[in-house]
């Protein structure tokens, strides 16, 4: 037994080699994807709605599977709809055809505008693709072809599913399928035909007609009558010029002073060409009958005129050159160049003579210089100084990039101020052209991290975007940056103010050459008053010059106003830059230093509040309210205080840095509190002077009075008084409020050291300037260019009103404040920004196009106005778009009569040898198939219910859909037949 026992145990070891080969390997993944994906079952939808295939959504499944090594992709494509119970139709279920063999007879959606091929051959709403995975990958040779439908009839048979199934086969291009559907007892087969050269007799109705009735073979003797649908499209090419409204550019104006269309300024916009380039119009047959109409090679019904369907689509030019695309694009090119401006204009202007040299390392004595004598005028000759004649000292006169006439008008444009008698006083220019200042166009800077759009940078952005595309690209660009960094040096030395930037310290919300420009005004403004002053006043008069806000505020907010919240917290990068242990101090009156040793140094030393009390007091601005001295009862004084130094974004990154650098040891904290304390130090001075006598705490209850803490207490007497002390964070021992107060000294702004050393600045901002290549100035103006393109597409989109552009441009502009926010933006970023707007730019011209087309303007009637605008805006943002009244509407009238223009425009026939031909009403008709070209596309499609393979078989759909252009005819045929009786 034992042995017997032994060959028994080894039938479990046997391997099963009934499922081995690949094929059936292939059909059960098939299968699988199938099962995955719940196709299996019969399923009955809704009929179809109308137009649905266009307006539903499409959805798409994918998965992978292989053949071998030959791998396929599946791809099950369906219409989303609701679901239907299922429940309560399994009843009648059991003798229903499936769901997509009803569809191949359903007339509501023939010919959708947009879908999958298939869709359009077959009208089907769902179906699954077995193609080949690699794209160049594909199934040639019959054999595979036949193998692979044979896999797919036995994955169908054996899951039940009645999703028709497809297999791509032949090169993709061809979009060449065969295909199988099963339904109980029934199948339909999917075949096709394609060929580049269409067979003569199959040319029209009748050809096709019998090609449908021999693949049937219907056995019935009296054929049921075949439903027809047709569809003819007519392209129209030739749009005639004139119905183009884009004006070219006259570049030749620019300079002759009338500038026309695009003064400096003012941004191009439109497309150079028409972005419309065809015209595609398809005239619809949708129910015929056989019989009813004659199609043959000798004549014709199909009058497009008498189609009772017309739909028309334009075909957009691809790229069409845009001026506002262009100029945005050209000069974004400019940020990967790497040329300097030296290198772009020759060797140094700065070489031949010494005088800006000079300034520069003379810039510190130019305090105690007597001022420069005024120039009340400042004249466009002066504004083209000296960088003309260097650039000529190099090179000949004819070879400056830009000539003398554009340049002035540029410098004319940039700064207002120098045509008129005097300097302006105010800072900035307002145009009656900008948007009110609250505006969220205006208000885009913010977001764009630009500059106000009525502001000198912006103005520069644009003349520099002009500059690079008109009048000498680069080499204008670098020519026009000389001039102007010339310019600010002039009216940095002349102490005349830079028209067009909004007064105060540096804006740190615009682009940081804004911040530069702003930063040196400030340094203008500050020379300015104290050169006034020193002029004025040499001795007590200091109010003119120091009325800054920093003394005028606690007056007004009255005893619980917080001054730390504009001084204390403003400390930190505010005046750290000015602030250091070397000799470079400054006073600004030099006269004085012999009161100031009698008063300050000498009380400084002696140092008890007595001993102050006796000083005389200094730099008073006014008195505060009703507070009084704690201990001698004087009125309390607010004194004149230095401003803060304004400071540009660089400036407190720099300073930041140098703050996190010092650590947190002891002494690093130390350095660091002094630092930032160099402001608070310069105000307590400005109080000693002010209030002789005074303490700490009247400094803290002027300056910081939540530091300064009074509560009600009952003195000996039992009488209720107020008792005030310091807050805790003042009674830290070495705190630095206390360390500061005990060395300063009372000295009056006008005789401190400078918090904000304004030569000093004005010389950092000049070198800045002068050192910026083109790349880097393209890159700082940017954003301005951005901003602009932005507000022009704005004002051109509000004369259209077209929704779908309001949505984009709002897209735009939340993409951009994103992307312009960063420091160093990303090209990619900034192309895709520059895309969009170009594509806005060209769906307006697109607009604009139709509309001059269509003749929106001229029409008198207003409601047939409105229809006509519709129909454009329809036409804009649809893929096919009806023509209500087919050829007799409004719409229909216009089209018609474009087609007869474009083709007497290829005949070359007169107007009226055409009105003499069209003679009795029988030669009219024959005529008017002259209005329009041959059809560049025919569509038919033919369908019938037949009992197929035998007469006692059900009557199943049968449907063929052909189409015939020039290079391409194919037939897609889905020819169903009974299986179980034949």
């Amino acid at each position: 037994m034992a042995a017997d026992s032994e060959p028994e145990s080894e039938v479990f070891e046997i391997t099963d080699f009934t499922t081995a080969s690949e094929w059936e390997r292939f059909i059960s993944k098939v299968e699988e994807v199938l099962n995955d994906w719940k196709l299996i079952g019969n399923s009955v939808g809704k009929p179809l709605e109308k137009g649905i295939f266009t307006s539903g959504t499409w959805e798409e499944k994918s998965d992978e599977i292989s053949f071998a090594d030959f791998k396929f992709s599946v791809t099950h494509h369906y219409l989303v709809q609701e679901s239907t119970d299922k429940e309560a139709k399994d009843e009648v279920l059991e003798d229903v055809i499936p769901q997509p063999m009803q569809d191949l007879l359903c007339m509501n959606n023939d010919f959708p505008p947009r879908a999958h091929c298939l869709v359009r051959w077959y009208g089907l709403r769902e179906f699954v693709v077995i193609a080949p995975a690699a794209n160049n990958d594909a199934v040639l040779s019959e054999s595979k072809c036949n193998l692979l439908l044979s896999s797919v009839s036995i994955a169908l048979g054996n899951t039940g599913c009645q999703v028709p199934l497809f297999v791509q086969i032949h090169h993709k291009w061809r979009r060449m399928y065969v295909g199988e559907c099963q339904g109980p007892g029934v199948r339909t087969d999917f075949e096709m035909v394609h060929l580049r050269k269409v067979p003569n007799q199959y040319t029209h109705l009748s050809g096709l007609l019998d090609i449908f009735k021999s693949k049937i073979g219907c056995p019935l003797t009296p054929l049921p009558p075949v439903n027809i649908a047709i569809r003819f499209t007519y392209v129209l090419q030739d749009w005639q010029q004139y119905f183009w409204p884009q004006q070219p550019p006259d570049i030749d104006a620019l300079v002759g002073g009338e500038v026309g269309g695009l003064e400096f300024g003012k941004l191009p916009f439109g497309a150079c060409e028409d972005p419309i380039s065809e015209l595609h119009l398809a005239t619809t047959w949708p129910h015929l009958t056989e019989g009813i109409i004659v199609d043959n090679d000798v004549y014709s019904d199909l009058d497009p005129m008498q189609a009772p369907h017309w739909s028309v689509r334009v075909r957009k030019a691809d790229n069409p050159q845009c001026l506002l695309g262009d100029f945005v694009t050209e000069f974004f090119k400019i940020c990967r160049r790497k040329e300097s401006t030296d290198e772009i204009l020759g060797r140094s202007t700065f070489e031949e003579e010494g005088r800006e040299i000079a300034d520069i390392t003379h810039a510190l004595s130019k305090l105690t210089e007597p001022a420069p004598v005024p120039i009340h005028k400042l004249s466009v000759s002066n504004m083209v100084h000296t960088a003309k004649k260097k650039i000529r000292k190099h090179r000949g006169v004819e070879e400056s990039p830009l000539n003398n006439d554009v340049l002035n008008t540029i410098l004319l444009f940039l700064f207002p101020d120098a045509a008129s008698e005097k300097p302006l006083d105010g800072t900035s220019s307002t145009d009656n052209s900008n948007p009110p200042l609250e505006s969220e166009e205006y208000n885009l800077y913010n977001q764009f991290k630009s500059a106000p759009s009525d502001s000198l940078t912006y103005k520069l952005a644009l003349c520099l975007c002009m500059i690079n595309f008109y009048h000498g690209g680069l080499k204008g660009v670098a020519h026009l940056w000389q001039e102007f960094v010339l310019e600010m040096r002039f009216r940095w030395e002349n102490n005349f103010l830079i028209p067009g930037l909004a007064s105060g310290p540096p804006d740190l919300r615009c682009c940081l050459l804004h911040q530069k420009l702003q930063m040196l005004n400030c340094c203008i403004e500050r020379k300015k008053a104290r050169d006034e002053g020193r002029k004025t006043s040499p001795s007590d008069n200091v109010t003119n010059t120091y009325s800054g806000d920093a003394g005028k505020s606690g007056d007004q907010l009255g005893p619980d106003n917080l001054r730390e919240t504009d001084k204390d917290k403003g400390e930190v990068g505010k005046s750290w830059d000015s602030w250091s242990d070397s000799e470079e101090e400054f006073f600004e009156c030099l006269s004085d230093t012999e009161e100031l040793k009698g008063n300050g140094q000498e009380s400084g030393k002696k140092g008890g509040p007595k001993e102050m009390a006796s000083l005389k007091p200094e730099g008073r601005l006014h008195q505060h309210g009703k507070l009084t001295l704690l201990h001698n009862g004087e009125p309390l004084y607010i004194p004149v205080t230095q401003e803060p130094a304004p400071m540009t974004e660089d400036l407190l990154e720099e300073q930041s840095e140098v703050l996190a650098k010092l650590g947190t040891s002891a002494e690093g904290a130390h350095l660091r509190a002094r630092m930032q304390s160099a402001c608070l130090l310069s105000d307590m001075e400005s109080f000693k002077a002010a209030n002789p006598g005074c303490f700490l705490e009247d400094f803290v209850r002027w300056y910081s009075p939540r530091d300064y803490i009074e509560e009600e207490v009952v003195d000996e007497k039992g009488n209720m008084v107020l008792k005030g002390e310091l807050s805790a964070r003042m009674k830290i021992p070495s705190n630095m409020w206390v360390e500061a107060w005990e060395t300063a000294k009372p000295i009056p702004a006008r005789r401190q050291r400078r918090l904000f050393d304004d030569t000093r600045e004005a010389e950092k901002v000049l070198h800045y300037l002068a050192v910026q290549k083109p790349a880097d100035l393209a890159r700082h103006l940017l954003p301005c260019v951005i901003h602009a393109a932005v507000l022009k597409v704005k004002e051109e989109e509000s004369l259209e009103n077209i929704s779908s552009v309001k949505k984009i441009i709002k897209q735009i502009i939340s993409h951009s404040s994103k992307v312009l926010h960063f420091p160093n933006p990303e090209d990619k970023k900034l192309e895709e920004i520059i895309h969009q707007i170009t594509n806005v730019e060209a769906i307006i011209a697109r607009a604009r196009s139709l509309k001059a087309k269509f003749g929106t303007e001229k029409c008198e009637q207003e409601e047939e106005k409105e229809d006509l605008e519709r129909f454009v805006s329809c036409l804009l943002e649809q893929p096919e778009v009806l023509v209500v009244g087919a050829g007799r509407g409004h719409a229909g009238r216009i089209i018609h009569k474009l087609f007869v223009n474009a083709q007497r425009a290829a005949t070359m026939t007169p107007a009226e040898e055409e009105l003499k031909r069209m003679g009795p009403p029988e030669e009219k008709r024959q005529n008017l198939a002259a209005d329009f070209p041959p059809p560049a596309g025919r569509e038919l499609i033919l369908r019938t219910a037949v009992p197929r393979p035998a007469p006692y078989s059900r009557a199943l759909p049968q449907r063929m859909y052909s189409v015939l252009t020039k290079e391409d005819f194919r037939l897609a045929g889905a020819f169903s037949s009974d299986t179980s009786f034949f």
